[in-house]
């Protein structure tokens, strides 16, 4: 019997445009993102839960675009002449809310950006409208913004972001069990991303391949475990 080995080495996400799966749920971004010079006011916001590629086609849009990115959390007013010197962008935008320094400075960003003609390209998991932002101005600014929307994964698409999810991490599971995978978990980007992380962690620790039998039985751990967690809450 063949033995995969296991190596405990960080994931490496691959973020190049060749790696992207485009399917029914995410078409519309990536056209969009291929396409910059449509966006409305050289700006454009995409949305969709983590793990679902919005970090992923920012990075194409910069390779393309020549833009920084930088994350919202870590925007300073004084740094927005320099940040605008390339198109820019700007991950996570969301977590801005109710910092009067963070929305102060992307205030002061936008409006720049807008006098200037740079391109920006903003990533968040929900519509601006429910960001709670204290500042009026920047919320409607902001609302303006044209948005895409990365949808839930379809049976497809799940199915390649495992595959990928595993190649990052540079595991090569039986051929079987992607398929088993993505008829038992949620049909959620976070799942995929949970259930292939703990099979690295649990294949390491065993030294064990992964097989479809490696992957039911953690699988079913993991359920326990879950159970157990929520009487614990209880």
């Amino acid at each position: 019997m063949s033995t995969q080995l296991s190596f405990d080495l960080p994931a490496r996400a691959a973020l190049g445009r060749d790696d992207f799966f485009i399917s029914p749920s995410n078409a519309l971004a990536v056209a969009l993102i291929d396409t910059p010079d449509t966006w409305s006011n050289n700006k454009l916001m995409l949305i969709g839960p983590k793990g679902s590629g919005k970090t992923h086609l920012a990075h194409v849009w910069a390779a393309q675009s020549g833009a920084q990115i930088i994350s919202a959390s870590t925007l300073q007013e004084d740094d927005v002449p320099t940040l605008l010197q390339t198109p820019l962008v700007i991950e996570d935008v969301e977590q801005i809310a109710g910092d009067q320094a963070l929305e102060t400075a992307l205030f002061h960003l936008h409006n720049l950006a807008q006098a200037e003609g740079r391109a920006l390209l903003f990533t968040a998991n929900s519509q601006p409208h429910h960001w709670d932002l204290t500042l009026p101005d920047l919320a409607s600014r902001l609302q303006a913004i044209q948005t895409a929307t990365l949808e839930a994964p379809d049976d497809t698409l799940l199915t390649a972001v495992l595959m990928k999810l595993f190649a990052d991490r540079q595991l090569n599971p039986a051929p079987d069990v992607i398929p088993f995978l993505a008829l038992r978990i949620d049909r959620s980007f976070a799942a995929a991303q949970q259930v292939v992380a703990a099979l690295d962690k649990a294949a390491l620790d065993a030294r064990r391949a992964i097989t479809r039998a490696f992957a039911s039985a953690a699988l079913d751990k993991i359920s326990q475990a879950g159970a157990h967690s929520d009487v614990q809450k209880e």
